[in-house]
């Protein structure tokens, strides 16, 4: 009987994502698997200046709502975590606190993405001994034209 494998991944606006839910299902399917949701509290704007702790609601809610859609997909899910707004720092303070197999880093597209811009992906491979995987996802929720942009756009 092979041991279950422990898996750190970490995401932000992409926690919840479908493509993201693809990913890990079809990581799931090669072996036995348990997940743990790490989200940066990332804070957007300029809220970052004044108040280092702002993203802790919003990652909060994106933490519950990833964990919760990947439980519904059918993946086993220990626990969602609310990290430091530093994602290479937030990871690093998992990985010392837990035992992971694997860390799957989930991003927006190439010229979206921040962690991308930061090598996020490479940093990790060469900080740590694991394997880390990249995913690319989109936003669930991502925000549509309005029917005037769209109409606009259209007559062009």
């Amino acid at each position: 009987m092979s041991s279950q494998q422990r898996i750190l991944v970490v995401a932000n606006r992409t926690a919840d994502s479908p493509d993201l839910i693809a990913a890990l299902r079809r990581r799931a399917a090669q072996a036995p698997t348990r997940f743990t949701l790490l989200v940066p509290a990332v804070p957007y704007g300029l809220s970052w200046a004044a108040d280092m702790k702002a993203g802790w609601p919003g990652a909060a809610t994106r933490a519950e709502r990833g964990a919760e859609r990947m439980r519904q997909a059918g993946l086993e899910v220990e626990g969602a975590i609310v990290g430091d707004p530093d994602p290479f720092a937030a990871v690093g303070d998992v990985l010392h606190a837990r035992g992971f197999d694997e860390v799957v880093v989930s991003t927006l597209p190439r010229g979206i993405s921040r962690w991308l811009r930061v090598s996020l992906p490479g940093r990790l491979r060469r900080a740590t001994e694991l394997p880390v995987a990249h995913v690319t996802a989109h936003q669930r929720h991502a925000r549509r034209p309005s029917r005037a942009c769209a109409t606009v756009g259209a007559s062009l």
